[in-house]
């Protein structure tokens, strides 16, 4: 079973000790019985729209897309990883619903958008200027580690096994595959999604707020 946000006491901090902050970023509940959230400790005791309020003025510039076909379970934690490197934005593509268990809680502080069909998520991109940059181990696919993400674009996954589909293919600006070294064809979409953030995270990005 996975932990509800507030479940276990051994997570977060207790009752606030002493006079309450005069500050609109807390929630007074929060304040009165204790903070066990899946927050870092600076958003200890705010209020949600407070912790996505702050996120909001320090987001990066890259996006994040997955393709949603079959109702892929890796959904989750692409919008947990996304919420760890502070994406923009995360694209469902195709069925608007999905599994979010695997995004502990994640997705009430990461914007999520849902695009009905490839087309619709490509015009979107079209419309901001951000390039479609797809990962998959396909033929021709340039190896991640040898190239530099662009510092505005979306990262496209496809579904869990069959990849990124032929449309999906079409709409990428470039495609980069990660260097595997065993026997699958191919690893967990939560994890390249993990992999790929990261190597934006260490081309683009400055260290975390203290």
């Amino acid at each position: 079973m996975i932990a509800a946000e507030d479940e276990s006491a051994d997570v977060g901090v207790g009752p606030w000790a002493g006079d309450p902050p005069d500050d609109p970023r807390y929630d007074p509940e929060l304040l009165a019985h204790g903070d066990r959230r899946n927050v870092v400790d600076r958003y200890r005791y705010w209020r949600r729209e407070a912790v996505v309020a702050d996120l909001d003025t320090r987001r990066h510039d890259f996006h994040v897309a997955i393709e949603n076909w079959q109702h892929d379970f890796n959904i989750g934690t692409v919008v947990r990883n996304a919420n760890a490197f502070l994406a923009a934005e995360v694209h469902i593509v195709g069925h608007r619903r999905w599994n979010r268990r695997g995004a502990m809680v994640t997705d009430r502080y990461q914007h999520v958008r849902h695009h009905a069909t490839i087309e619709e998520f490509v015009a979107w991109a079209v419309e901001r200027d951000l390039p479609v940059i797809g990962i998959d181990n396909l033929p021709g696919s340039r190896p991640m580690e040898t190239v530099t993400l662009p510092r505005r674009c979306v990262l496209l996954f496809g579904q869990e096994g069959p990849g990124l589909s032929g449309p999906a293919r079409d709409a990428c600006a470039e495609l980069f595959s990660i260097a595997q070294y065993g026997s699958t064809r191919s690893i967990n979409a939560g994890v390249a999604s993990g992999i790929a953030m990261h190597a934006w995270i260490r081309a683009h990005a400055g260290p975390p707020p203290g």
